[in-house]
């Protein structure tokens, strides 16, 4: 019959589907559980001078390619010395078209509280790598400490945050897009299981069809 021979290709046709689709709502559920309002990273202050620009959709959404890269973007630019990390971040995304909360947000993962061990750590790094003695510094990324301290230990401090930012970023965007995939087949596995119980108890589908 017409009927039945369709359906085992439209089940295929659909699995493909699933299989390729970047944007299953499981991983989208889970990013937005954690993702800043979108309204308010639009509405800071600091990025009102990207204008208009803040206003593209492609800023805003959730797939597998947005996000990852907006992981390495904003792990990357954690790790740069300097106080307007989220503009570099919101241009970052509005060049590569990546997720701009994420980008945004993650830049916070150096505050205030957390960047003088983190920075730290980065000049500890730089030193073993240039096998050069360790300073005693304080860190507290301004512009007058840029001025007074960064002189003194630019060097391995620089090469510090570098490797640090590129191991950062790079891990990210690894995991991120893992984490995605794994997701994409965990939702893909779950929709194959439901329509196999469906072929293999048409009565019960129906009754439940009835029944709304």
């Amino acid at each position: 019959m017409p009927g039945v021979d369709r359906e085992p290709r439209q089940i295929h046709e659909t699995a493909a589907t699933i299989l390729i689709d970047s944007t299953q709502p499981l991983a989208r559920k889970i990013i937005k559980r954690f993702m800043p309002d979108r309204h308010k990273i639009r509405d800071h202050k600091h990025l009102r001078i990207f204008g208009h620009l803040l206003h593209d959709p492609n800023l805003f959404h959730l797939n597998r390619r947005s996000v990852s890269g907006a992981f390495a973007l904003g792990l990357f630019n954690a790790f740069v010395p300097v106080p307007f990390q989220m503009v570099l971040s919101a241009a970052g995304a509005i060049l590569f078209r990546v997720n701009l909360p994420i980008a945004v947000g993650l830049v916070w993962i150096t505050n205030p509280v957390t960047m003088p061990p983190i920075f730290y750590f980065c000049y500890l790094v730089g030193t073993w790598i240039l096998g050069t003695p360790v300073s005693e510094v304080e860190f507290a990324i301004s512009m007058e400490w840029l001025r007074s301290e960064l002189a003194l230990i630019w060097q391995p401090f620089l090469l510090g945050c570098l490797v640090s930012a590129v191991t950062a970023s790079s891990a990210g965007y690894v995991l991120m897009r893992g984490f995605w995939r794994l997701h994409v087949i965990k939702d893909w596995k779950s929709r194959r299981l439901r329509r196999r119980e469906a072929r293999d108890n048409p009565t019960a589908t129906n009754d439940s069809s009835k029944d709304s």
